[in-house]
């Protein structure tokens, strides 16, 4: 019985580790995963078939990674509070781009209960210096 203090205080520690790691500046994460790369002009709508993976910036912005290494930041025009690191994104198009006039469901991971929905904002490019621009 003298253990279990120990152990809850070892427990609440590892808690508030994970969650200080959670809730880092998002912009301080966004420069991290764009660092070296430059920005072009923004664009209403990118390819789906082009999206290879997507991350969530907490309460910030969308990061989409396209083939050839290109990315698009996507800071939402409405609902950037409801994004969570730990959400899926459920996009429900009716094209085969993905657009700022679109609408982004959100599902908890844990619970796979809606937990918001987002409407897109414009993609901004990022891409590395020297690499050719063919959008």
């Amino acid at each position: 019985m003298r253990f279990m203090p120990l152990l809850l205080a070892g427990a609440l520690l590892s808690a508030g580790t994970a969650m200080a790691a959670r809730s880092a500046d998002p912009e301080a994460k966004i420069a991290k995963a764009l660092a070296g790369r430059v920005p072009g002009e923004p664009v209403d709508c990118i390819n789906l078939r082009d999206i290879r993976s997507s991350r969530i910036i907490d309460r910030t912005a969308i990061l989409y990674e396209t083939n050839g290494g290109r990315y698009y930041l996507n800071r939402p025009e409405s609902g950037a509070n409801f994004l969570g690191w730990d959400d899926i994104l459920v996009t429900d198009t009716h094209s085969s781009q993905l657009c700022s006039i679109d609408i982004v469901r959100l599902v908890d991971r844990g619970s796979r209960f809606p937990s918001g929905s987002v409407g897109l904002g414009k993609f901004v490019p990022y891409t590395k210096p020297g690499k050719a621009k063919s959008w």
